[in-house]
């Protein structure tokens, strides 16, 4: 049973936010790299297809929950379960918007199609994010942030404010743990740099898709050249 659910969207300091919530000790929560790490990407995409979703399956051993895809149904998680917080993340929107550019935009290019496991992860977020929230239009600085704006302003129209904090992570432990009802601890707020392994990752994808594409080549090289000596 989920007891937070994030709504703020990617690049807002959601998993700076997984990590402080994990040691609050609120329980595990999901965010994006659970679904890779757990090849969850048939499950929402069949929710995004229409299937009913069982939310109770789909965070079966999570007690917290933030970043996309789960940000795109706050509303019903909100609804689905009630006695749950919601922390709205939020960020400077141009800060936010340059790390939309250098490091998510940057990942979705490089997926290669022709693997099933990261074309489904690209299908499903260009349903929940570049086609999806931002209409192909992520690239245009004033139609992303004015997509980030009217979802904050939506979050706090329809969360009640009782049960939501609207929270930079740069403030750190003290407005998050009063919110939870948490002791402050005693070691730093997680500061996580995902931007710099997102920057990792796409660097490793083309690697790895120029070893496929050349690797054949290489070879057919290397038997022309022993034939002919």
């Amino acid at each position: 049973m989920l007891e937070v659910i994030g709504a703020g969207y990617s690049r807002t300091g959601t998993l700076s936010l997984k990590h402080a919530l994990e040691i609050l000790g609120i329980g595990r929560c999901y965010h994006f790299t659970e679904l890779l790490k757990r090849r969850h990407a048939k499950r929402w995409l069949a929710v995004l297809d229409g299937a009913p979703p069982v939310w109770d399956e789909v965070f079966a051993g999570y007690s917290a929950t933030v970043d996309w895809p789960a940000v795109s149904y706050y509303r019903e998680l909100a609804d689905y379960y009630p006695d749950a917080r919601v922390i709205l993340t939020i960020r400077d929107p141009d800060q936010w918007h340059a790390s939309l550019q250098d490091a998510l935009l940057p990942l979705r290019r490089v997926l290669p199609s022709w693997i099933p496991w990261t074309s489904r992860i690209g299908r499903l977020t260009d349903l929940t994010i570049w086609n999806g929230t931002f209409k192909g239009r992520a690239e245009n600085r004033d139609f992303a942030i004015a997509c980030l704006q009217r979802h904050s302003q939506e979050v706090c129209a329809e969360i009640d404010e009782k049960r939501l904090l609207v929270y930079d992570v740069k403030e750190g432990w003290e407005p998050l743990c009063n919110f939870l009802g948490r002791p402050i601890p005693d070691i730093p707020f997680p500061r996580t740099n995902s931007r710099r392994s997102l920057r990792a990752a796409v660097w490793a994808i083309r690697v790895i898709k120029w070893l496929i594409i050349s690797t054949p080549m290489l070879i057919a090289v290397a038997l022309l050249n022993r034939i002919m000596q």
